[in-house]
């Protein structure tokens, strides 16, 4: 639950009107973060509904038409046969496309992290360049493939935001470090003109960094070897976004692997900065106007 010493970091966040901001998280087939996921989403104030989709399918789209949000959540969804996030989006397409088209159509906010952001970019809902309201899901323009060293990898990263990028979840950050996990992290593009269009666009809002805050295709800094150490994509409305790290597993400050030291330095901040993420999302949400 929120509470105002929580809320007193993010003065962009109204909690009367954060308590009206309904977070669909959607769940089951081997999705496996929820849990934090609904952690964080709850601590700054918003109603958070975990549906499994084999439940949304069946019972009715209701979750998805009022919610502000949607989040797709990590894990290993119907266990990565084929490609990671691969049979979870032709799932998605076929039986939601066009609710979910009609959700961004309307305004709402989307947020991905790691499985999930391989299924939005498998969907096509990210980065959607050139989709036209009304228009239903865009065709995949960009996929997640296999690390350029090959392996699943584990290790926190840092990342460097793009602050002309249009993208409400990253509105202000300068870097941040989240925790990665994955296996097919690297992000390519149909063919060099879609990826120079982003770029010009700047909806690659963070790219993974070294120690000195630069843009790196060297490993480890940069786990997958995603070209200019793309990490992020969002659309041109800024509203959907997808990355493959875990703001969500860093909503504490002892979450971070080096907060005992952080913390005999005096240098352990108040939150973890995976919710800054998070509360810009929700600061998003509560501007926008969502029939």
């Amino acid at each position: 639950m929120a509470s105002e010493s929580m809320l007193q970091h993010f003065p962009q966040l109204d909690p009367a009107l954060c308590a009206e901001v309904e977070v669909l998280v959607m769940t089951g087939y081997g999705l496996n973060c929820e849990a934090e996921t609904t952690a964080g989403f709850e601590m700054l104030g918003c109603k958070v509904s975990q549906v499994h989709v084999g439940n949304l399918l069946a019972e009715g789209t209701a979750p998805l038409d009022r919610a502000h949000i949607v989040a797709f959540i990590g894990g290993f969804s119907f266990g990565d046969h084929v490609a990671s996030g691969r049979v979870y989006a032709n799932r998605l397409r076929h039986r939601l496309g066009e609710s979910l088209a009609a959700f961004v159509d309307r305004g709402g906010l989307a947020i991905g992290m790691c499985n999930g952001f391989q299924t939005m970019v498998k969907l096509g809902i990210l980065p959607a360049r050139g989709r036209s309201p009304g228009s239903g899901l865009a065709a995949p323009q960009a996929s997640l493939v296999e690390n350029e060293k090959r392996g699943y990898r584990d290790a926190w990263v840092e990342m460097v935001a793009d602050p002309e990028s249009p993208c409400v979840w990253t509105r202000g950050l300068e870097r941040i470090e989240c925790p990665s996990r994955h296996a097919e992290g690297r992000l390519i593009f149909q063919d060099e003109a879609t990826r120079a269009a982003l770029e010009a666009a700047h909806l690659i809002p963070l790219r993974y960094c070294d120690a000195a805050g630069q843009a790196t295709e060297a490993w480890p800094a940069n786990p997958n070897g995603s070209r200019d150490g793309a990490a992020a994509l969002c659309d041109e409305s800024g509203r959907i976004f997808g990355l493959m790290p875990h703001p969500e597993a860093y909503l504490y400050p002892e979450n971070h692997p080096r907060w005992i030291a952080q913390r005999d330095a005096n240098q352990l901040p108040e939150y973890g900065a995976g919710l800054r993420i998070l509360a810009n999302g929700v600061a998003a949400a509560t501007k926008a106007s969502i029939g």
